[in-house]
Parts: C-alpha cells; sequence; structure tokens
C-alpha cells in the first residue's frame, strides 16, 4: 500500500498507561505495539511520541497505524502494560483507575470514520478483557451505545474520586474490576489534544478557580476544553483535554485570536481551540489573581500534525520514530 493510500485509512491511539517513573517499562511498552511476540517488526505502524510525567507518573504513547493493524497493535501493547503495572503501589498525582487506564482511538485519514473507530474500539476492549484475565473496562464516545462523552462516564465510573472502591464499580467490558489492573477506559472520538498550562502557585484552590472558569460547561468557558488544577513539580498546573467540537469556530473567536485549526472526519468538519487561546486565557484569569504562567505543554500533536508525522515515519518505515522527533518537530 501507497503511503498516500496508507494516510486515508489512519488511525491514532494516544494510550495513558499509569507508570512513569520507570522509563525502560514504559518503552518495552511502546516496543509491543511495533513488534511481535518473537520480537519481529510489525509492518504499517509506528510509535510517534513518548509522553512522560513523573509528578503524574503517567505516560502517554501515541500509536498510529491503518485502521486494519491498530487493534493488534494497541492490544498488544495494553497486555504488555497489564503484565508489568500492579496498580497495588501505584502512586501519583494524576487520578487514574487503570494499569492501561485510556484507550482512546481517533480517526486521522478520510477514509475512516468514527463509527468505524468506535467498532475497533469495542473489538479492542472485549479482546483485552478476555486475552488478559482480570482486566475490564469501561465505554465512550462512538464505542457506546449512548455515545457518552469521556468526562461523563469518568464521573459516572468514579474515575476522579481519591479514593476508589472497586466494589462500585460497573464495567461494560469484563468482570468487577480489581486492584491489580483496576479499570480501563477504551473509546473513540474526534481527535483530543492535551495542553496544561503551569501557573506560578501552589495555591490549589486559585487554580481550581482558574480552571473552572476556561471548563466548557461554564458561563463563558471554552468549547471543548475539560480541565482539572492538579499540583505539580510544585506549582499549579492546569491540565486540559481538548476536545475536538463538530462544526467551524465558535462566533466569538475571531477577535484577532489565532484560528481554531479545523480538519474533516467523514465530510463533517470539525475543529478545536488553540492551545495560544487556553493559555491567553489561563494567563489573564491568573493575572486578576497576581500570579503569572510558567509555560505551556502540548502532550502530542494537533490531528494535522498527527497524520503529517504519521506518514513520514510510516514512508520510512520507522517504528521508534518517538527517538527521532526531536530532530523533526520543535
Amino acid at each position: 500500500m501507497s503511503c498516500s493510500a496508507l494516510g486515508r485509512r489512519l488511525v491514532a491511539c494516544l494510550l495513558n498507561i499509569s507508570e512513569a517513573r520507570r522509563r525502560d517499562l514504559v518503552e518495552t511498552v511502546a516496543r509491543s505495539a511495533i513488534t511481535d511476540t518473537h520480537g519481529n517488526k510489525r509492518e504499517g505502524i509506528t510509535v510517534l511520541n513518548i509522553f512522560n510525567d513523573v509528578d503524574y507518573n503517567r505516560s502517554v504513547i501515541t500509536i498510529v497505524a491503518s485502521i486494519d493493524l491498530i487493534r493488534e497493535a494497541v492490544l498488544s501493547a495494553c497486555e504488555r502494560a497489564c503484565s508489568l503495572i500492579d496498580m497495588n503501589v501505584h502512586e501519583g498525582i494524576h487520578p487514574c483507575m487503570g494499569a492501561v487506564d485510556l484507550v482512546p482511538l481517533y480517526p486521522l485519514g478520510e477514509e475512516v470514520g468514527l463509527d468505524d473507530c468506535g467498532k475497533e474500539a469495542h473489538a479492542l476492549a472485549t479482546a483485552l478483557t478476555e486475552q488478559v484475565t482480570g482486566t475490564s473496562a469501561f465505554l465512550f464516545g462512538w464505542a457506546d451505545s449512548q455515545r457518552r462523552g469521556l468526562a461523563k462516564r469518568r464521573k459516572e465510573i468514579g474515575w476522579f474520586k481519591k479514593v476508589l472502591d472497586m466494589s462500585t464499580i460497573k464495567p461494560d467490558v469484563g468482570p468487577q474490576p480489581t486492584r491489580r489492573y483496576g479499570v480501563t477506559g477504551v473509546g473513540a472520538s474526534p481527535y483530543v489534544m492535551n495542553c496544561n498550562v503551569t501557573i506560578d502557585t501552589r495555591d490549589l484552590a486559585l487554580g481550581r478557580i482558574v480552571a473552572s472558569a476556561i471548563r466548557e460547561s461554564s458561563p463563558g468557558g471554552i468549547p471543548g476544553v475539560q480541565v482539572m488544577a492538579l499540583p505539580h513539580e510544585g506549582d499549579v498546573e492546569i491540565a486540559c483535554n481538548v476536545e475536538s467540537v463538530q462544526g467551524g469556530p465558535p462566533l466569538s473567536s475571531s477577535n484577532g485570536e489565532e484560528k481554531w485549526p479545523s480538519f474533516t472526519i467523514g465530510g463533517q468538519i470539525f475543529c478545536h481551540a488553540p492551545a495560544s487561546l487556553i493559555t491567553a486565557r489561563v494567563a489573564e484569569l491568573s493575572r486578576h489573581h497576581g500570579v503569572g504562567i510558567k509555560g505551556t505543554a502540548l502532550v502530542g500533536f494537533t490531528p494535522r500534525e498527527c497524520q503529517r508525522l504519521a506518514e513520514r515515519a510510516l514512508s520510512n518505515g520507522t517504528g521508534e520514530f518517538w527517538k527521532e522527533l526531536h530532530r523533526v518537530h520543535m
């Protein structure tokens, strides 16, 4: 299959695992996506990026392949993560519920739709619970029969609670969750970016005020933004999931702001808030309280960047693209 043909069928998975302090372990999980059980390279699959956060003790592994190959690659990585990560001994600031905490699939190519990714995600959740005894999953987005979003499903499951009672969780797939593996969120949606803005304070209450003000559900909030305020490296981080929203940019975004990046899925237009807007809004709100910001970190890429880099990696047969990323994308 030519690169251009392959590009039309690409799917991305931003695999979230509950480990960042053992980098060798995280890379072992990543390599499991691009090699089989005999150590042979899987063609047509690349790991674009590995993002580690030691305070959160959480890593995000960006896996891209055609929709025909994505399930096998991601499932292999999930199996390896489950064999190496024990939630009985996990410690970290970021909320989490599973050794493999989140498995979202995002369509990148124009020949892949949300329904396609939803079916793959559902099949992946089933395969994981069948192949790793004791694992269980909840579904979200286009993998869920009600198409409930990730934020809603996390609230229903109890993902945000500090003390988890596994006996109260009702998974969609698999047995009652155990502490060993926890429960994994598996689903499909339009692309989601992570944009984290650090504010120069240790005051978590202030961070929560800022987070609440930019949250989509708040009056004047930013469409598509789901957000938490978390202690991070001695400061407070405004950690945002930037969901893609259907249609063009909101009318309020035209007042000198950076254009909202847009893309299409199945002929429908989607867009997402730019990082510059989120940073500016956090800076403005923090400044009202006499606090500055220290910087912004993007976890992963925009949808267009993800597709472009994946096509480049796959055309060169580069599975461990994360090792070359700093040379081609800064």
